[in-house]
């Protein structure tokens, strides 16, 4: 079985914000897929099918970002789950708005929601599919720097950028299949 989880901020005021992106696109694949959000489990909300003839099980932590590690260690042991059947789908300052990257392993990158499940589950050996949302622009001191990226991360999408992701939640719902079906190198061949 698989774990596939979408990083986020559960509540309806963070639902459209950058760092809720990850959310986004879980949302998306269980429904291209049938795959309800039905259950409540772990501090999560879960659903339960197959994608490319996987058992899957799709996530949405309902604990806050810098939290997740709390909600994510507990699904993997309450499913039975190995850190290496586990998919994280989280924004990315660091890529346009969009652009998105697998990986498999390494550092949090600074991402406090990876950090959390990097220090709760004991691993940096899981999958990552980060989903460019950008980076402000933003001058001065390391602290009006620090604040413009919470600000920023914590708004909500342009109308111009919903239209680029029109085609980001199809692609990485396509990576995600791709990824169970033939591969990490594959996949980031193809998608990367």
């Amino acid at each position: 079985m698989k774990l596939i989880v979408g990083l986020g901020n559960p509540g309806y005021i963070y639902a459209r914000n950058r760092h809720n992106i990850g959310f986004m696109c879980v949302s998306h694949l269980g429904k291209m897929r049938d795959i309800p959000f039905d259950k409540k489990q772990a501090q999560a909300r879960t659903g339960i099918g197959t994608i490319a003839g996987k058992r899957v099980v799709l996530a949405r932590p309902q604990t806050f970002m810098n939290a997740s590690g709390e909600s994510v260690s507990a699904l993997l042991k309450r499913l039975n789950v190995a850190p290496a059947d586990l998919i994280v789908i989280h924004d990315d300052l660091d890529l346009p708005v969009g652009k998105i990257r697998l990986r498999l392993g390494g550092s949090s990158g600074g991402h406090k929601g990876i950090e959390s499940i990097i220090a709760r589950t004991g691993t940096r050996d899981f999958y990552r599919i980060r989903v460019g949302i950008g980076r402000p622009d933003k001058e001065g001191s390391a602290a009006e720097k620090e604040e413009a990226v919470i600000s920023y991360v914590l708004s909500d999408f342009t109308g111009e950028e919903k239209k680029t992701l029109e085609e980001t939640f199809p692609s990485v719902s396509e990576a995600i299949t791709c990824l169970l079906v033939q591969g990490l190198e594959t996949a980031m061949n193809k998608y990367n």
